[in-house]
């Protein structure tokens, strides 16, 4: 057994541990190529940079993906590493922020980003009642979910290297009557307790069970959840609709269709 933290720098033995994996190895080299090349009019091809990463988390066991986004840090030297891991500046970011609600917009109308969008808004749904902070008390199904979300229109990453708090590539400027909905999606990701524990759980060891997800218990309304991405890969029906929780963003009547 692995001690729960190293006196190292944990994302750099990630990244190690990733290089003695020969999936992890294999796909993340399948990556760092498109989201590093340079071509004569774009820093890399963000449509490859951004396949490439999909297949990444969708391929390699969490042991080993989640190990390099979610380890825990003590340093700056470490908490840059774990914000390259996905080299933000082919993946996430771009030569301006667009508004929040205009790339919400945007990942509509692509089934794969509305599709995990929902799946985030559902399984890291936070909860100020429950243990965990979430609602549906899983850390494994919230970091599944968020996961998922890279390699889209709306991939994540960390701000900075001072917290955990997370965001898309997008602001809140320039949202005139809109500013309360548009603060409300992006407080979702910055400002998530559920989120924000199932990272630091994971980082720190201290709940085993986020490293494999589990299904939720079947209710009246069939969803599709982010546990069935990883357990029936290629499987792409969902009748899934974002959740309508008073904390949830304002997106609640986009509905996934086939």
């Amino acid at each position: 057994v692995e001690p729960v933290l190293s006196k190292g720098n944990n994302c750099l033995d990630a990244a190690k541990a990733c290089n003695l994996n020969d999936t992890c190895k294999r796909f993340r080299s399948a990556y760092i190529t498109p989201c590093t090349s340079s071509t004569s009019n774009e820093i890399c091809n963000k449509r490859k940079c951004h396949k490439a990463l999909r297949l990444f988390f969708d391929k390699v066991p969490p042991k080993h993906s989640y190990g390099m986004l979610f380890c825990s840090c003590r340093d700056v030297a470490c908490t840059e590493r774990r914000r390259q891991t996905i080299v933000p500046v082919c993946s996430y970011e771009d030569r301006e922020k667009p508004n929040c609600l205009t790339l919400q917009e945007s990942c509509k109308k692509n089934y794969i980003c509305r599709s995990r969008l929902a799946d985030f808004f559902t399984n890291c749904q936070p909860e100020s009642r429950s243990v965990s902070s979430c609602l549906k008390e899983n850390y494994a199904d919230c970091l599944l979910a968020y996961s998922g979300l890279i390699g889209t229109v709306m991939t994540p990453n960390y701000i900075d290297s001072n917290s955990l708090s997370v965001a898309p590539w997008c602001d809140c400027s320039n949202s005139g009557n809109d500013i309360d909905e548009c603060l409300k999606f992006l407080n979702f990701f910055q400002d998530n307790t559920c989120l924000k524990n199932a990272i630091q759980a994971f980082g720190n060891g201290t709940d085993v069970n986020v490293w494999q997800p589990i299904l939720p218990v079947q209710t009246t309304t069939a969803t599709t959840t982010t546990a069935s991405r990883l357990k029936t890969p290629g499987s792409e029906t969902t009748n899934n609709e974002i959740p309508n929780h008073n904390d949830s963003p304002a997106c609640a009547n986009l509905q996934v269709r086939e």
